[in-house]
């Protein structure tokens, strides 16, 4: 993989017709360092956000031995890279298959559940050859909590109700060795709060089901910077978190997770892409909803961009953008601001691509190529190179 020290640099020496992604493995080090050093229990790297075998051993290599996988093809991608990395197979149904190949092949022995129906099918393919069931599982009852705080909900396809959860965490009680529960807040979480809201619903369930519980896993969310959301530190979020975990009525030596997805990756990727044609406040470039950009044309994400050619000089104007395939849903919105004189030809980064961007890339009518390139310079955003700091939020001084 080559390295150039930024983008301006890759367009100097290359002036690429397809699309360039740029990796900095300095940023994703430093946030595995970050979470591991700074969240007050075990963080889990979601491996859906950006499945990346560079990515996963960078993690592995700066502290992060938990793995949460969703299919069985993470789960065999992420052992073959990592063999020593403790997997967690946090999708709430699973294929039997999967779920015995994960057991009996790879060593996972945590499953996640919502309903009686996946408690079975997990103990059904996980009992031994003399047909005994397994007596190390290690389950996690995942619980419906709001999104509201959150800018993507995850609040409708998974999790059971709390008026279900008690009497399935005590039916799963019986079939555990070590029992835990689990919720997603849902994605990029604006506030601390949102974890505040779930917790108390972990205790309530928790409290009518009085039975052991041994870790509480708060699921991922936790922010990443783009354009229109700021938020706050995420040493904000630890604190409240740990807080409300230490009031809950479970064991005295349980353990607190966490599952960050977008909060470890979003920094280590970027995307230059080239202008093809320019149509009023449109830009035709040679990226969009089908490759990386797939967030900003679906779900309406503002990734910050900045424009690359030295001779661009003119003010700002805001743009949307249409991808390269003949799709017209293939369309950005934005706004996307950049130069009012770029045209045709001209090349500009669009950041914070890391998380879900380069997971999503597909070769939908012939395009999809895009070299990998290693750069050294910092991302357009960062939660963790100390830029970013401010006297303790409101938010969190309010709840003491």
């Amino acid at each position: 993989m080559q390295h150039f020290p930024d983008a301006r640099s890759v367009v100097r020496a290359l002036r690429p017709d397809e699309p360039i992604i740029l990796n900095r493995p300095h940023a994703a080090a430093r946030a595995a360092r970050f979470f591991v050093e700074k969240f007050p229990g075990k963080s889990l790297y979601a491996v859906k956000a950006n499945p990346s075998p560079d990515l996963v051993q960078i993690l592995w290599d700066n502290g992060i031995t938990h793995y949460d996988v969703a299919s069985i093809a993470e789960v065999r991608m992420v052992r073959s890279v990592l063999p020593g990395a403790v997997l967690c197979f946090m999708h709430p149904v699973k294929a039997p298959s999967a779920i015995r190949e994960a057991y009996h092949q790879h060593g996972v022995r945590t499953f996640s559940l919502d309903s009686v129906e996946e408690l079975e099918k997990i103990v059904e393919a996980t009992r031994g050859e003399d047909g005994e069931a397994a007596q190390d599982l290690r389950l996690c009852v995942r619980l419906r909590v709001s999104s509201e705080y959150s800018e993507l909900s995850l609040a409708s396809k998974f999790g059971c109700d709390l008026t279900e959860a008690p009497q399935l965490l005590q039916q799963t009680r019986q079939h555990a060795d070590w029992l835990g529960v689990c919720f997603h807040v849902g994605s990029q979480a604006m506030t601390p709060f949102a974890y505040v809201q779930a917790l108390e619903r972990v205790r309530a369930a928790i409290a009518e089901a009085s039975v052991v519980i041994d870790m509480i896993d708060v699921g991922g969310g936790f922010p990443s910077v783009y354009p229109g959301m700021e938020p706050p530190p995420l040493e904000d979020f630890f604190t409240i978190i740990h807080r409300q975990f230490e009031a809950l009525p479970i064991a005295y030596n349980a353990e607190l997770w966490c599952e960050p997805g977008r909060a470890l990756c979003a920094e280590y990727s970027s995307l230059i892409v080239k202008v093809e044609k320019r149509r009023g406040e449109e830009l035709y470039i040679n990226d969009g909803a089908y490759g990386a950009l797939f967030d900003a044309a679906h779900v309406d994400w503002k990734f910050p961009v900045r424009a690359l050619e030295d001779d661009l000089i003119k003010p700002e104007m805001d743009f949307s953008f249409y991808g390269p395939t003949c799709d017209d849903a293939d369309y950005m919105q934005g706004p996307f601001p950049l130069p009012e004189d770029i045209q045709a030809g001209d090349y500009f980064e669009i950041g914070m691509l890391g998380a879900y961007g380069a997971a999503m890339k597909t070769d939908f009518n012939g395009f999809g190529a895009a070299e990998r390139i290693i750069v050294t310079d910092e991302p357009m955003a960062s939660l963790y190179d100390g830029s970013r700091t401010r006297p303790e939020a409101d938010n969190v001084v309010s709840l003491r």
